[in-house]
């Protein structure tokens, strides 16, 4: 289900959102995307205009990535019960005989792989609900990804152990849920981080890190690293991957650890988020 506050921001809308979620959660189990369903939860009163633009938005969007909405429902609560507009989406998908993805198939010398920037739906939320304005093109990554997985898992089956998708709690908490699943630690690059300057400013002004921050657009790969450096290049040959990087490592450090090596030579912890620091992300 979708909730997220503004409905309209740089770079996507709820309805964009919506689709583009969906499709990436059967993406990340290795999934073709066949069809999908759509229920909408109007406040009364809210404006038509809005809804035409969303409903539009999502036409579009379903049309793009040619994945057709079969089914939807609508309701309406009363004046106050609601936010303006809820959207709850739903996928069906076909994953092929050959594929397994698990967090659980993580293994020590494993390649971390990150698509593309982190944090930028997260902060360009943030910003934009609190009326703050910043130098930069701060916007959403809201793309579907189901594109770029089907291209990897075709050429590379058998060395892509893990695809998931950093989004409420960012690329930290998703590496922690991986470590604890295959009981393996690992360990970042603090330096090879992708993250786009304007939202490290941000970031640094809010007092954010951007590790922390939502994706809608970005995935993590956890692969063979005889096959990693090849990844990374078929990764960046599609617009979905071309900011590709290897952030870390897979290792066999304390199970359910992740570490980050800094700049300066040290090293820290990085935790899983506790609590919800940005209600309405998504």
């Amino acid at each position: 289900s979708y909730v997220v506050d503004p409905l309209f921001f740089p770079g996507g809308d709820i309805g964009k959102l919506a689709i583009h979620g969906t499709i990436n959660d059967l993406a990340m189990r290795g999934a073709s995307p066949v069809c999908l369903s759509l229920g909408l939860i109007l406040e009364e009163g809210m404006d038509l205009g809005d809804l035409e633009r969303i409903i539009i938005s999502i036409s579009v969007a379903s049309k793009k990535i040619e994945v057709p909405i079969v089914t939807g429902d609508t309701k309406v609560v009363p004046r106050g019960k609601g936010d303006k507009l809820f959207i709850n989406t739903s996928g069906i998908g076909v994953v092929p005989d050959n594929i397994s993805l698990s967090s659980r198939k993580a293994a020590a010398g494993d390649a971390v792989i990150l698509s593309g920037t982190m944090g930028d739906h997260g902060i360009t939320i943030m910003t934009r609900r609190a009326g703050i304005t910043l130098e930069g093109n701060l916007q959403s990554d809201t793309m579907a990804l189901h594109k770029l997985t089907e291209l990897l898992l075709e050429v590379y089956p058998e060395a892509i152990h893990s695809l998931r998708d950093p989004t409420r709690g960012g690329v930290a908490t998703t590496l922690n849920e991986i470590a604890a699943s295959s009981k393996t630690a690992i360990i970042m690059e603090e330096e090879l981080l992708p993250i786009r300057p304007e939202v490290k400013a941000a970031c640094e002004i809010l007092g954010l890190e951007a590790l922390y921050l939502a994706n809608e657009g970005k995935c993590l790969a956890i692969v063979d690293n005889l096959h990693a450096d090849a990844i990374v290049k078929l990764m960046r040959s599609k617009t979905e991957g071309r900011d590709a990087v290897i952030i870390g490592r897979v290792t066999e450090g304390k199970p359910g650890r992740v570490m980050i090596n800094t700049p300066v030579g040290g090293s820290r912890v990085v935790s899983p988020l506790h609590g919800e620091p940005l209600p309405r992300i998504c």
